[in-house]
């Protein structure tokens, strides 16, 4: 008969895949609820540092239109705009952060740390 090549390819480990790990490795429900709560934590700190580098760009451009203004009123102002935009959003980001806190605080959640929250209101086996 003809064998084939792919009849050597083993497509799962011996025994199959099982649990909701990483490539079906068993995991219990505090692994899993800390992975998401590491991802959360993760993308809130990845969504800040991208909130103060583009600050950083609009200032840094706002500050070379105004000096490469040359005395235009209409070219000061569009500069002047791009930094207090930036500035806005910056203090957005911030104040989300604190606001988000504050609410947690006052119904009683600790929304920023999502791990604890969940197995707070889940009861784990």
């Amino acid at each position: 008969m003809i064998k084939l090549l792919a009849d050597d390819i083993p497509l799962a480990p011996d025994g199959g895949f099982t649990g909701i790990g990483p490539l079906g490795e068993a995991a219990d429900s505090d692994t899993a609820i800390n992975r998401f709560s590491g991802i959360i934590s993760s993308v809130i700190g990845i969504i800040t540092v991208i909130a103060v580098i583009w600050f950083i760009f609009l200032l840094i451009t706002g500050a070379v239109g105004i000096m490469s203004s040359g005395g235009d009123k209409a070219k000061v102002q569009a500069a002047r705009s791009k930094i207090t935009w930036g500035l806005v959003g910056l203090m957005v980001v911030v104040a989300g952060i604190f606001i988000i806190q504050l609410v947690g605080g006052l119904i009683g959640l600790d929304i920023l740390n999502i791990g604890e929250t969940i197995k707070s209101l889940v009861i784990i086996h």
